[in-house]
């Protein structure tokens, strides 16, 4: 027998296509960023440190998909002034949490994950928390973020999503974004 966080996360797996449009339909209508009770997917939510206690405050954000796209050049016949390809360094994770962060300036990001996503909106939940609490100072798994090091950490890059998204997962020493994409190319790599 499998416990509930197994069976939870097994469902969001394969999720009720029908429920979710349902779900979709409604966050549609509410507020881009809106505060929720309690997270949406409970099994993910405990897996990246969220705790139902005071201090934990669980935002869901709604990003527009799309907007990447330069225009085409008409300037030249070359092939290569013809493409509509904008890469962005910011994935929407990270963007979901510096508005979360921007929303409530007196919250501190702690993690976020995917919802959903249709045809052209991006779900997601990002899991803040109050720092100034004494079950937050108290905890030594969140107690990093009292640090003044630690603080606005999504507008900094510091999130998992954002560090992901500046090329730091990789500690190789080939790797050309460590410690910085200036500091890589200053270096001449």
């Amino acid at each position: 027998m499998k416990g509930l966080y197994h069976q939870l996360r097994n469902a969001w797996k394969k999720p009720d296509t029908a429920r979710l449009r349902e779900l979709m339909i409604e966050w549609r209508k509410q507020p881009t960023i809106l505060k929720i009770n309690k997270p949406t997917r409970l099994d993910r939510a405990r897996s990246l440190g969220y705790k139902a206690k005071k201090g934990f405050v669980v935002v869901r954000v709604r990003l527009r998909r799309g907007g990447r796209k330069r225009e085409t050049k008409n300037k030249a016949r070359r092939s290569k002034n013809t493409t509509n390809k904008k890469v962005v360094k910011m994935s929407y994770k990270w963007i979901a949490e510096q508005r979360a962060q921007r929303k409530y300036p007196n919250l501190e990001v702690l993690n976020s994950y995917n919802l959903a996503k249709d045809g052209i909106h991006y779900f997601f939940e990002v899991i803040l928390v109050d720092y100034s609490k004494p079950e937050i100072k108290n905890n030594k798994e969140t107690k990093f973020l009292t640090k003044k090091a630690n603080q606005k950490r999504a507008l900094r890059g510091k999130t998992s999503a954002a560090r992901k998204s500046r090329g730091l997962r990789d500690k190789s020493p080939t790797n050309k974004s460590r410690p910085s994409v200036r500091a890589g190319k200053r270096r001449g790599k």
